[in-house]
This record gives structure tokens, C-alpha cells and sequence, in this order.
């Protein structure tokens, strides 16, 4: 039971909901590893977190993976938890409208990097007979709002993905858990041109979302939540 001494990997670690989650892991007294793709970014939340490990990192990029992997299995030598996180609306516009390499950034970074980080972390899960992998995906996996449908379909794809893989990994006591949060204050709405539901005092805030991967982190190795979505009071979906 809870996170103290594990060692944690979350992707997407220098803003929003990785940030948060790197923030309040370390307060447990976890050892945490977050990655980023740009050297500056990453370089200011070390500076901001403190005692945090870091590794500048593409997920969706499977060589970016294998020198991850490599660096924790030297450093460490095992890996607890891996905190899926990484993620981007890209653009928000209709199908039809976007270019195929806005269509391809979104499917690598939102879909392929969860696969690529399971693909790799997995055999060192089970090798050491156990583990957690938390995948974060989106209410837009089973809600749909016009301009979001790329995005929709790789966070759908997170969703199922998880279940299929904690049918697999379930034998080996590798616990996976799809985390599904709605509209956040973080950059995500910003970038997404919704800055005024970002305003929102009752939305979703990344400490929020860091507080249900710890705790869903910290449940007894026996229990494991298949899924779970966490919406801020302000956010009004009717019907839901």
C-alpha cells in the first residue's frame, strides 16, 4: 500500500496533469521520473518540482522509448508505475479540415505513445511480478463536441486499449488503469482556444486529477480500478 520508495515514470511531466501528478507523488515520497520533449521545458519543471529525475522524450517516438527504458533499467533497475499522460488536442477543427500530418501527430501522441510505452515497460512489469500502468484518456472517448474528432478516436482507442491490456498483463499482477478526466484547467483548454472554461473556478484542476492517479496508485496491490472518469462541477454534459 501507497506509493512511498516506488519508482514512477509519467510522460507529459512538465505541465497540467503530469506536473501535478510528479508534484504530489514526490510528496509521498516516491521516486519519480517525468519526461518532455523540449530540453528548455523540462529543464524549468525540475527547476520547479525539485527532487525529480527527468529524461527529454517524444512518446511518440519508438526510439525515444527504448532509450527510456534502457536509462531506468540501468538507473533504477525497475519500474513500479508508468503514468501514461502524454497528450495533445493538436488542433480542434473538423476532420475534413485537418492535414494529414496534424491527423498523424495526433494518433502517435495520444494513441501510439500509451502502446509504446506498455510495449516496452510491460516485460519489466511482469519480470518483476507486478506493477501499475495508469492511462489517461478523455471524455471525448465517449462524448463527442464538434472539431474533436481525431483526438476523440485516439482517446477511445486509450480506453480500450487498457482494457485489453489488463486482460493480458492481469496474470501477472500488472494492475492498468484507464483514468478518463474532462475539461481541465491546464494549457490542454488554452491550446484548445477554450480559455474561459479554463477560468472556470469549479472545473477540473490538475491537482485534482494528480489526487485520483495517487490514490488509485496507492490501493493495495489486490484491488485494481478498470476505469474512471473525473469531471469538474462546472462542466455540464446533458445527458450524460
Amino acid at each position: 500500500m501507497g506509493i512511498k520508495g516506488k519508482n514512477v515514470l509519467i510522460t507529459g511531466g512538465t505541465s497540467g496533469f503530469g506536473k501535478a501528478t510528479a508534484y504530489l507523488m514526490l510528496s509521498q515520497g516516491a521516486n519519480v521520473i517525468i519526461t518532455g520533449r523540449k530540453e528548455d521545458t523540462l529543464k524549468q519543471a525540475v527547476s520547479e518540482l525539485g527532487k525529480v529525475d527527468s529524461f527529454c522524450a517524444d512518446v511518440a517516438k519508438p526510439s525515444d522509448w527504448m532509450n527510456l527504458y534502457e536509462y531506468i533499467q540501468t538507473k533504477y533497475g525497475k519500474l513500479d508505475i508508468l503514468v501514461n499522460n502524454a497528450g495533445s488536442g493538436i488542433v480542434v477543427k473538423e476532420l475534413a479540415d485537418q492535414t494529414l500530418e496534424e491527423i498523424h501527430q495526433c494518433v502517435e501522441t495520444n494513441l501510439m505513445g500509451c502502446i509504446y510505452g506498455i510495449h516496452y515497460f510491460a516485460p519489466m512489469l511482469k519480470e518483476q511480478g507486478g506493477g501499475t500502468i495508469i492511462n489517461v484518456s478523455s471524455v471525448c472517448a465517449r462524448h463527442s463536441w464538434p472539431g474533436y474528432s481525431v483526438y476523440a478516436a485516439a482517446k477511445a482507442g486509450v480506453l480500450s486499449l487498457s482494457k485489453s491490456a489488463y486482460v493480458e498483463l492481469q496474470k501477472d499482477r500488472v494492475r492498468v488503469t484507464c483514468v478518463i478526466p474532462g475539461a481541465g484547467a491546464t494549457n490542454f483548454q488554452i491550446n484548445a482556444q477554450e480559455s474561459p472554461m479554463a477560468q472556470s473556478p469549479d472545473n477540473l484542476k490538475a491537482e485534482d486529477m494528480a489526487a485520483a492517479i495517487c490514490n488509485i496508485c496507492a490501493l493495495p496491490d489486490h484491488v485494481v480500478v478498470e476505469e474512471i472518469t473525473v469531471w469538474g462541477m462546472s462542466q455540464v454534459v446533458s445527458p450524460l
